[in-house]
């Protein structure tokens, strides 16, 4: 089972690195967070201090089009907060 699936890059996550030291990434939804701190510690080589996770909800909606109606929907994540102790710092942007 991977646990982590992906970086979530965004303004936000953005800002909460440079500020807090906290990087977030998108997880299995069966993962605890336990897994979670020893995947992120296995992986990137750092020390975690803090993990927060957030489990998201299916999201569905419905279009009225002309050809009909339209149905879609965004399936159910879970993210995780990871804070990492002082002087620790993970660089996804050194393999471009």
């Amino acid at each position: 089972m991977s646990i982590l699936i992906k970086p979530i890059i965004t303004e936000k996550a953005n800002e909460l690195s440079e500020l807090h030291n906290r990087f977030t990434f998108e997880v299995d939804k069966r993962a605890n967070k336990i897994e979670i701190k020893n995947a992120v510690e296995s992986t990137y080589g750092v020390s975690v201090s803090k993990v927060r996770t957030l489990t998201y909800p299916v999201k569905r909606n419905t279009k009225f089009t002309k050809k009909g109606v339209v149905t879609g929907k965004i399936g159910a994540y879970k993210k995780a907060i990871i804070e990492l102790a002082d002087g620790d710092s993970i660089d996804f942007y050194s393999n471009i």
